[in-house]
């Protein structure tokens, strides 16, 4: 079943279940009815819309805020942030234009032209999870609409409010009936309304953002309909931190990343890798960056950190910390929970016999783990089945660049956080993170068909009929 923290459902644009199939084929259909027209308004109309999006999405700060708060505990800085990105995203996919221009090559000896054409697919249908319900969301769409598509969204039964507000903000500023279309589930009814849409003829290309579990069951259904998916999955993040690092910098960077939306983020860091000259250092460093932040519930608290999804996802959480430390690895703080609130932990000397080590622990915990050497350290962030986010700490640039080239990451930053992205780069993993790109150029090619249309002079290439004779 499709139903996890990472999962998304149907019903069109009304945020209640889906009780039959005809709800989910009726969105799929009226965005194939409307692609006709869509796929041929003018590409300045395009980008101006995105960006009137772009601004509808501000001025509903407080309103998202407040659904989000009340239906996955994101604090409203997590949400500033993900609207930020958000338009960002829509002002980016509006600089894509100029990417969808003919491109004319003339072969004067055969006396053709070859016309290279990026043509919009038809209907996308996108998935997005909960975790930065308003970042992923736009994503989802904004690339698509940019290339002339039509969208279905599936939003997370986890979010449905939130997501379907977002949709429905996109669509207030001005687009058509059919364009864009958010449909939802409940968790029973996930995986059956996701093969309807996968399999639903009109649908062209899927994108899919969520665990490495959920997506390859959409990765499955996809390519038995031979249809193209982009997946952004699950992730283990190594943060390397090496002995001529900016400590203040890399503290910093490893709290962000740890502790950010309660660590329910993809990118986050999930692994700190130290070196043996200043692990110590920086080990006490960010037990006090810690212990200076507290997590409370966004309904009554205006506290830095919000929430988890829920209690069993605390209580899942804490499981790994309590397994790790059973094996030898030291608690130095956090990690109380109260219900589905959970205090940001520090865990040192992590080791590969913990599940610690290698699960993706989506909640607020530093995990550090000690190395004696650069070949160690790249070892262990490459010891892992995931492969989306990295960064790499040290005043040395060079050495840091050699370190980020031995990452098997799709994404890697030097002397930045893990959790970071800018909506003009080319984002996605490497290995069970996923394949394909979102951002930027990379878009083009996974909402566009590229074709080829040869227009043949008389009389100069050879006459079909010589060939024959």
């Amino acid at each position: 079943m499709l139903g996890d923290p990472s999962q998304v459902g149907s019903g069109a644009g009304t945020g209640q279940s889906v009780l039959t199939f005809s709800d989910a084929d009726a969105a799929a259909s009226d965005a194939a009815a409307a692609f006709w027209n869509w796929s041929r308004t003018r590409p300045d109309e395009r980008r101006d819309l995105l960006a009137a999006m772009a601004a509808s999405l501000g001025k509903s700060r407080a309103d998202l805020r407040e659904v989000a708060a009340a239906e996955i505990g994101a604090a409203p800085k997590w949400i500033d942030f993900n609207i930020r990105l958000a338009q960002q995203t829509l002002l980016e996919a509006g600089n894509l234009l100029p990417l969808l221009e003919d491109k004319i090559v003339d072969d004067p000896v055969h006396g053709t032209r070859s016309i290279q054409r990026r043509q919009p697919v038809g209907v996308v249908l996108g998935f997005a999870a909960w975790n930065a319900p308003i970042a992923l969301s736009v994503r989802a769409v904004a690339a698509p609409l940019v290339c002339g598509n039509t969208v279905v969204f599936k939003a997370s039964e986890h979010c449905p409010e939130t997501h379907s507000m977002v949709i429905d903000i996109l669509r207030g500023a001005g687009l058509p009936n059919g364009v864009a279309s958010v449909v939802t589930n409940t968790p029973e009814e996930s995986t059956e309304v996701a093969r309807r849409l996968i399999t639903y003829p009109a649908i062209r290309r899927i994108n899919f953002t969520g665990s490495t579990r959920a997506g390859r069951i959409v990765a499955e259904i996809a390519a038995s309909q031979l249809k193209r998916c982009l997946l952004e999955l699950s992730g283990k993040a190594p943060l390397i931190v090496t002995n001529t690092a900016d400590l203040d910098a890399a503290v910093s960077a490893a709290a962000l990343g740890a502790f950010f939306n309660q660590g329910q983020i993809c990118m986050s860091t999930e692994r700190i890798i130290v070196f043996p000259e200043i692990a110590d250092e920086f080990v006490a460093r960010l037990v006090k960056r810690t212990e200076a932040l507290r997590a409370a519930d966004p309904k009554t608290s205006d506290a830095p950190l919000g929430r988890l999804i829920n209690a069993n996802a605390a209580d899942r959480v804490r499981d790994l910390i309590d397994e790790a430390v059973s094996k030898g690895a030291k608690l130095l703080t956090g990690g109380e929970i109260d219900g589905a609130v959970m205090q940001p932990a520090v865990v040192d000397r992590v080791s590969s016999n913990m599940r610690l080590y290698h699960e993706e622990s989506f909640g607020p915990v530093a995990s550090v783990l000690r190395v004696q050497d650069t070949d160690e350290a790249i070892s262990i962030a490459n010891d892992t089945e995931f492969g989306l986010s990295a960064a790499v700490f040290g005043a040395d640039i060079d050495r840091c660049m050699e370190i980020a080239d031995r990452l098997e990451t799709g994404v890697c930053q030097i002397n930045g956080p893990t959790v970071y992205d800018d909506a003009a780069m080319p984002f996605g993993g490497m290995k069970a993170s996923g394949y394909g790109r979102f951002g930027g150029p990379a878009s083009i090619d996974e909402f566009t068909e590229l074709r080829w249309i040869a227009q043949h002079k008389t009389g100069v290439q050879a006459r079909s009929d010589d060939l024959l004779t």
